[in-house]
């Protein structure tokens, strides 16, 4: 199935998901360049990433909003963003052996849209814009090593899930966003 299919099947768990999926299914309905960053509303992607007791999860001290966060990234015109999200996995972590739990249309997790306030970042201006997000929920072993992304990430660590709501410094992300994330984890229950 297309992504669109996918996310049109979506059942959402709140009313923040419902909105945000009105959004993203008009965005991608009506611009055809959305997978492409060059959008001004465009698709991303993240991976909320858990031990195998789903009792910690995997984030990254991320160096443009200073903060520990989720793992994701641009869809940079691919659009199967299940692989986008292992990849970035990948490249931000140096986790090589995830794999995406299977949740529904798509294997999508959640959905949100995103602001990002303009911020330099490699020396240039990226102007203010929305990320149209997918995010997947994947499974890793915290025995596999670890790496830093220097140009993007100063830290990568587990956490307890509790604890990940108290190292990211990002009220509403922190709120609206990993909070939903872990209600939607326990309520899964298992997997």
């Amino acid at each position: 199935m297309l992504l669109i299919d996918d996310i049109r099947a979506y059942r959402a768990f709140n009313e923040q998901e419902a909105a945000d999926r009105a959004v993203i299914l008009r965005q991608l309905e009506c611009d055809p360049h959305v997978f492409d960053r060059d959008s001004l509303a465009h698709m991303t992607c993240s991976i909320w990433t858990v031990d195998p007791t789903a009792t910690r999860t995997l984030m990254v001290f991320h160096t443009t909003y200073g903060s520990w966060s989720w793992i994701g990234g641009h869809a940079d015109g691919e659009r199967d963003l299940a692989q986008v999200a292992l990849r970035e996995l990948e490249e931000e972590t140096g986790v090589i052996n995830a794999r995406i739990v299977p949740c529904g249309p798509g294997n999508i997790f959640s959905l949100e849209v995103l602001t990002v306030d303009g911020h330099d970042k490699r020396g240039r201006y990226v102007s203010s814009h929305l990320h149209l997000n997918v995010t997947y929920l994947a499974v890793a072993s915290p025995d596999e090593p670890l790496r830093i992304k220097p140009d993007e990430n100063s830290g990568v660590r587990w956490f307890d899930l509790n604890d990940a709501l108290d190292a990211s410094t990002e009220p509403w992300i922190r709120n609206r966003v990993y909070r939903k994330l872990l209600d939607k984890l326990r309520a899964a229950n298992s997997f």
